[in-house]
C-alpha cells in the first residue's frame, strides 16, 4: 500500500472520530482551523507556483468560510448576525480574488479575519469551561 495514501485514510478517520464525538462549538472551531489551513495551503502552492493545486485549496477555503456562513442563525437573529454575515460574504469575495491575482497579501488578510473570529469563538469556549463560584 501506498504511504501517503494510507496516511491520506489515518487522517481521514480521526478527522471523523473527532467530528463524530464534537460539541456543535467544537466543530465550529474545527471548520476555523480547517479554512486557515487552507489557506495557508493555498499561500505555499501559490509560492511553488503549484496554480492547480491553488486553485482547489482556495475553493475549499471559500467553502468552508460559505459553511460558516451557513450555520449562522440569520432567520432568528438577522440583526444580531449581519455584521457577521457580512464578513463571511467579503472573507469569499477576497479568497476569490487571490485566486484570480495569485495575491498572497489577499491570503493573509483572509487569515487574520478568520483567525481574528476564531480567537472569539475560542473565548466563548474558555468563558465557558469557568466554574461559577
Amino acid at each position: 500500500m501506498n504511504p501517503m495514501l494510507a496516511l491520506r485514510q489515518y487522517q481521514k478517520i480521526g478527522a471523523q472520530a473527532q467530528t463524530s464525538e464534537a460539541s456543535p462549538h467544537r466543530l465550529v472551531q474545527m471548520l476555523m482551523e480547517g479554512g486557515l489551513d487552507r489557506i495557508a495551503q493555498a499561500k505555499g502552492a501559490m509560492e511553488r507556483k503549484d496554480i492547480p493545486g491553488k486553485g482547489t485549496l482556495i475553493s475549499k477555503a471559500i467553502g468552508i468560510v460559505g459553511g460558516l456562513r451557513e450555520g449562522l442563525d440569520l432567520h432568528n437573529r438577522a440583526e444580531l448576525l449581519a455584521d457577521q454575515d457580512n464578513l463571511y460574504v467579503y472573507m469569499m469575495a477576497r479568497l476569490a480574488e487571490a485566486n484570480l491575482k495569485n495575491d498572497p497579501a489577499i491570503l493573509d488578510e483572509v487569515s487574520d479575519l478568520l483567525r481574528t473570529v476564531k480567537e472569539g469563538w475560542d473565548a466563548i469556549a474558555a468563558v465557558a469551561a469557568v466554574p461559577v463560584e
